[in-house]
């Protein structure tokens, strides 16, 4: 499912505006996303949190303390869909 990222703007609190390059578009929360712990507590700070940048290789978000956020995830929140790769997974564990 893989969709690059291809524009991203940070909003009001831990809100980010992407748009993908499939020009499906949204606002994710990433306060509920993440504990703001470990590779993480840096963007509790704000002002740092802003500083999001996009890693064209990778097609996804990333800060420059290395922390980085899966685009499969991201595009699921945008567009309210899960994840069929992780839900075929899940159809193959034994429960």
């Amino acid at each position: 499912m893989l969709k690059d990222i291809v524009a991203v703007t940070p909003l009001e609190e831990y809100q980010l505006y992407l748009r993908f390059e499939d020009n499906k578009e949204g606002v994710a929360d990433i306060s509920q996303l993440i504990n703001f712990t470990g590779i993480f507590a840096p963007l509790q700070d704000l002002n740092y949190f802003k500083k999001v940048k996009i890693n064209p290789e990778y097609g996804t978000i990333y800060w420059e303390n290395g922390a980085d956020l899966d685009p499969d995830v991201l595009y699921a929140v945008i567009t309210d869909k899960p994840i069929t790769s992780y839900d075929n997974l899940r159809r193959l564990m034994p429960q």
